[in-house]
């Protein structure tokens, strides 16, 4: 934050140095030359100027602090609790919080390295009890999980438009009853783990990066676990596919930061045994491989009923 602030001041600098340059170009007897100084400088200070009230409104939405209280929560260390919570962790987590994908959740992946920009860091967290973990109530692991927001109030980049927030309040327990359950695993990640630089807080100010998902209020629920839409749509919710393949699922756009998923219409086609096939295999019925970038093989550790009921929805959709 410091770095930033410097450039801010930096590029604040510049815009009052070319509106002085303006001015005092304004007083030279050459006709010529005072007007290319002037007009010139003036389109510097100009440019400086925008780039430095788009930086500030940037880092404003970065790094104004967004204190969520964390509810009263103490969760039960069931082994209900732990067996949905590590299978939530195998099938969803482990892409972004393991460098192996495989458990456990030590973190350490810079998931800005996949973005077509620079934007800085933003390094997963260590999520075992060697990491901050240890130092978090179960209602601020609840927090981070539902608003994105840290218990210093930091609004988290990649967790703040994370669709995780949709998880069920039951299924969202049972995920931190397995993250306290983890070997500690010794691996330490930046705190705080958001680096970004000027072009992101340009770029944030100037609206051009997504600014979070809304906070989910109320509780949530699941409907029935089962081969049906209503499932696989609930799944879909927290599951992250729209960020590649786009919120109608028809495919990604140019522009957008997660790498371009392609139209899911194609997977209608295909038999609930193909869809489940091709999510442990990487390979679809007409003999393509999955790109590494999507997490198939997260995805194939759900079981048979999980995938049926994606395969449902998905071939619901019009």
């Amino acid at each position: 934050m410091f770095v930033n602030i410097l450039g801010w001041l930096l590029i604040l600098a510049l815009a009052v140095l070319f509106g002085l340059l303006a001015r005092r170009s304004w007083r030279v007897k050459n006709r010529f030359l005072k007007w290319v100084g002037v007009l010139l400088s003036a389109l510097l200070a100009l440019v400086f100027t925008l780039v430095s009230v788009l930086v500030l409104v940037g880092m404003v939405k970065a790094y104004t602090p967004h204190k969520v209280a964390a509810p009263e929560l103490n969760v039960a260390q069931t082994p209900e609790n732990l067996q949905r919570g590590e299978h939530l962790a195998n099938s969803f987590c482990t892409s972004c919080h393991s460098t192996t994908g495989e458990l456990p959740l030590s973190g350490g992946i810079d998931m800005a390295k996949d973005f077509p920009i620079p934007l800085g860091s933003l390094v997963t967290v260590n999520l075992t009890p060697a990491g901050p973990l240890k130092d978090w109530t179960d209602g601020e692991i609840f927090n981070i999980l539902r608003h994105g927001v840290d218990p210093q109030g930091r609004r988290l980049v990649i967790m703040s438009n994370a669709r995780v927030r949709y998880l069920s309040d039951e299924d969202t327990q049972a995920l931190i009853a397995y993250l306290r359950s983890q070997p500690a695993v010794e691996n330490e990640t930046p705190n705080p783990p958001d680096r970004v630089n000027m072009l992101a807080l340009l770029m944030l100010g100037a609206g051009m990066l997504p600014d979070g998902l809304p906070s989910v209020a109320g509780p949530v629920l699941a409907p029935p676990k089962g081969p049906t839409v209503a499932y696989g749509e609930y799944i879909l919710s927290f599951q992250d596919c729209r960020n590649c393949h786009g919120e109608d699922l028809k495919g990604g756009k140019e522009g957008q930061l997660a790498p371009i998923g392609w139209n899911l219409d194609p997977v209608k086609k295909w038999s609930a045994e193909q869809f489940i096939t091709t999510m442990r295999s990487g390979v679809n019925p007409e003999g393509y491989h999955l790109s590494e970038n999507m997490p198939w093989k997260q995805i194939g550790r759900m079981d048979d009923i999980e995938l049926q009921a994606i395969h449902a929805y998905l071939a619901s959709l019009p």
